[in-house]
C-alpha cells in the first residue's frame, strides 16, 4: 500500500500544473496532463513524414490580423483545395510582375550567387555607384520580397493583399542590430559590472544602450504603421537583440538554466516536485540560510501547505532579477554562483524589460499585436522568460479576450515539443492566453556549429523528417487544446510547407474548427508560396503575408541575411517558377 506521505505527493501532483528541467531540455512537464496524454496520442497514430515530402522550412513571423471574410467564400474541403492553380497563384499580378519575379527566382537558385551576393553588392556599389545600385535592386529584389518603403508606399499592395482575403504583418527591416560577437573597445566608455565570486569584470558600452533606445522608436514606428494600414488589428515583429545587448541575454539564458540545474538536484527522485523535508535539506546544504529564513521561504513556495514544491515556483523565486541575492548565501562558488548577475547587469536587465514593456504597452493602445521572434538558442531562454513576463500582463484573461504576445517556437530544436506543453500549462495557472508563432528553424548551420565547438550536443533534430514530425504534431496539439478549452489559445503557423498546411488543415476539419477561427492564422513570406497563400485565403482560411518594409539602402543587410538564412528554400523554388511560367504562357497562349 502506499504510504500516506506518496499519496499525498501524488495527489498535489495530480493538482499541479508542473514544469520541470529535464536532462537535454528546456521544460519538461512533471505531472500527468491532458496535454501530454493528447501528445502521446498524436505521436504513437503519427505516421513517419515521407522523405519525398517538401524539404522546405520556414523562418517567417506570422500574424493575427483577424480578416472579415466575405461570408460567401466557398469554404471547400481540404481535399478540394488545390494549390497548383497558377491563376488563384499568380492572377492579380501584372505581366512585368510575372516576368520580375521569373527572373528574381532564377537567380535565387544560384547558390553561388546568394552565398557572395553581399560582397558583388559591393563590388556594384564600388563600379556603378549606391544610386544606381540602389535603383536596380529596387526594382528587382526590393520590389518582389518588400512591401515599400513607408506606409504610403506600402498601401497598393495591402490593398491588393486584403481583396485577396489576405492580412498583412509588417516588420519594419532597417533596423541595425550590430555584431554580437563585438569587443568593447578600450577606449569607449562603458558600464563596468562587478560581479561576485572573482569573474571577471563585463562592459556593456553606452553605445550599445543608446542604440537599442534608438530601436524602441524605430518598434514604435512600425506599430503605428501596422495601426495605419490595418486599424482594427494587425501584427508587429519585435526582435529581443535589438533592445537588450546581446552579451546581457546571453548571460541571462546562463542563469536560467543553472536554476533548472539547481531544481534537478534538489529534485532528488526526479518527480519534478520537491517535499518541504527534501527542500529544507538540500537548501541547508548548498546554502548558509537560518530557521527564520527557511520558514518564510518554505511560506513563499508552498502557501497552501501541500508539503511540495514545483519548478514554477521554484523559477519564480530564483528570477534573473533576485538571483543575486540567494547566491550570496552559497556555501560553494559553482556554476549558478558563477552565472549570479552583478548589480550593475540587474539594472540592465531591467531597462531590457520596460523597453520591452513600453512596446507591449503601445501595441495594446493600438490594437497591434506582437510577435517576439526566436533567435540563436544561446539567447532563447532569456527570450522565453521575457515573453512569458509580457503575456503574463498583457494576455492576461481579465485583460483581454485574445492575446496581444506571442511568443516563437522553432520545431528544429530536439525540446520544442515539450516546451510548448509546459508553457501551455503554465499559461493555465496564471490565467493567460497561450499565444505561439510556429516556425521550422532558422540557424541551423550555426547552432551546430555553435555545438561542436562547445563539445555538447547538438540541440537540432538529427532529420529533417523528425523536425516535420515536431512541427505537425506541435501544430495538432494545440489545435485540439483549443477544441476542448474553448477560445482564447492562437497559433500562427508559419510555413511554406503545403504538406503542413494541409495536415493542420485536415485536423481542423476533423474538429469542427471553421477556416477562420481566430485559433489558426497561417503565413508565408511576400514574394513566396502565393499557391499557398491565396489559396487559404480565397477558400476562407485566415491567411497572412510577412511583409518587411524600410528604405531600399536600409533593408538590403537584412535581405542579405534573409537571403542567407533561406538559402536551401530559395534554391528549391522550381514550383514558383513553374506555376509562373505557367501563368506567363496562359496569357499569351493563341489556342
Amino acid at each position: 500500500m502506499l504510504s500516506h506521505h506518496t499519496r499525498r505527493m501524488a495527489n498535489v501532483a495530480s493538482r499541479h500544473r508542473t514544469l520541470v528541467p529535464r536532462a537535454g531540455m528546456q521544460y519538461a512537464v512533471a505531472s500527468s496532463s491532458d496535454i501530454l496524454a493528447t501528445s502521446n496520442v498524436i505521436m504513437a497514430r503519427r505516421p513517419m513524414v515521407n522523405s519525398t515530402s517538401p524539404k522546405t522550412s520556414s523562418i517567417l513571423p506570422s500574424a493575427d490580423l483577424d480578416l472579415h471574410h466575405d461570408s460567401t467564400l466557398a469554404h471547400a474541403p481540404p481535399s478540394q483545395m488545390c494549390f497548383s492553380d497558377s491563376a488563384s497563384a499568380h492572377g492579380s499580378k501584372s505581366t512585368f510582375e510575372l516576368v520580375r519575379a521569373i527572373g528574381v527566382f532564377n537567380v535565387c537558385r544560384l547558390s553561388f550567387i546568394v552565398k557572395h551576393a553581399e560582397g558583388l553588392l559591393g563590388l556594384s556599389t564600388k563600379v556603378l555607384g549606391s544610386s544606381i545600385t540602389n535603383t536596380v535592386v529596387k526594382h528587382t529584389f526590393f520590389k518582389h520580397f518588400c512591401a515599400g518603403e513607408d506606409s504610403a508606399d506600402m498601401k497598393p499592395v495591402i490593398d491588393m493583399l486584403q481583396q485577396n482575403n489576405i492580412g498583412p504583418i509588417l516588420d519594419y527591416a532597417a533596423e541595425s542590430e550590430g555584431s554580437e560577437d563585438d569587443e568593447t573597445p578600450g577606449d569607449v566608455e562603458g558600464i563596468y559590472t562587478l560581479p561576485e565570486s572573482n569573474q571577471p569584470a563585463r562592459v556593456y558600452d553606452y553605445k550599445s544602450e543608446s542604440e537599442c533606445d534608438r530601436h524602441v522608436e524605430t518598434f514604435k514606428k512600425c506599430i503605428h504603421s501596422v495601426r495605419d494600414v490595418s486599424p482594427t488589428s494587425g501584427f508587429a515583429a519585435l526582435k529581443v537583440t535589438a533592445l537588450g545587448n546581446p552579451k546581457l541575454l546571453e548571460r541571462m539564458s546562463t542563469m536560467i538554466v543553472e536554476v533548472k540545474a539547481l531544481f534537478s538536484k534538489f529534485d532528488e527522485n526526479g518527480s519534478g516536485l520537491i517535499s518541504r523535508e527534501a527542500f529544507v535539506r538540500c537548501t541547508r546544504h548548498h546554502f548558509h540560510v537560518d530557521e527564520a529564513n527557511l520558514t518564510w521561504l518554505l511560506k513563499l513556495l508552498d502557501p497552501d501547505n501541500t508539503d511540495v514544491i514545483d519548478y514554477i515556483s521554484f523559477a519564480q523565486m530564483l528570477s534573473p532579477y533576485t538571483l543575486p541575492s540567494f547566491t550570496l548565501k552559497c556555501k560553494d562558488v559553482g556554476p549558478l554562483a558563477l552565472a549570479t548577475p552583478s548589480d550593475e547587469e540587474v539594472v540592465l536587465m531591467k531597462k531590457m524589460s520596460e523597453r520591452l514593456h513600453l512596446l507591449a504597452e503601445e501595441a495594446a493602445s493600438c490594437g497591434t499585436k506582437l510577435l517576439i521572434d526566436a533567435e540563436h538558442n544561446k539567447y532563447q531562454p532569456a527570450i522565453d522568460n521575457l515573453a512569458y513576463e509580457l503575456q503574463q500582463k498583457y494576455n492576461a484573461k481579465d485583460r483581454t479576450h485574445r492575446p496581444v504576445i506571442f511568443n516563437t517556437y522553432q520545431c528544429y530544436l530536439k525540446d520544442t515539443s515539450e516546451r510548448v506543453a509546459t508553457d501551455l500549462r503554465r499559461s493555465e495557472r496564471f490565467g493567460f492566453h497561450f499565444a505561439a508563432k510556429l516556425v521550422r528553424g532558422a540557424y541551423m548551420v550555426h547552432e551546430r556549429a555553435r555545438a561542436k565547438e562547445m563539445k555538447c550536443p547538438s540541440p537540432i533534430h538529427d532529420t529533417a523528417e523528425s523536425t516535420h514530425r515536431c512541427y505537425d504534431d506541435v501544430v495538432e496539439l494545440l489545435l485540439r487544446h483549443r477544441s476542448q478549452h474553448g477560445p482564447g489559445l492562437e497559433i500562427m503557423i508559419a510555413t511554406h510547407n503545403q504538406e503542413s498546411i494541409e495536415k493542420a488543415v485536415d485536423v481542423m476539419t476533423e474538429l469542427g474548427l471553421g477556416p477562420n477561427d481566430a485559433c489558426a492564422h497561417f503565413a508565408q513570406l511576400y514574394g513566396m508560396s502565393d499557391n499557398l497563400t491565396f489559396t487559404l485565403g480565397n477558400h476562407g482560411y485566415n491567411a497572412f503575408k510577412y511583409l518587411p518594409y524600410g528604405e531600399v539602402d536600409e533593408v538590403v543587410p537584412y535581405l542579405l541575411r534573409r537571403a542567407q538564412e533561406n538559402g536551401d528554400m530559395l534554391s528549391n523554388v522550381g514550383t514558383e517558377v513553374t506555376l509562373l511560367q505557367e501563368q506567363l504562357q496562359k496569357r499569351y497562349s493563341f489556342e
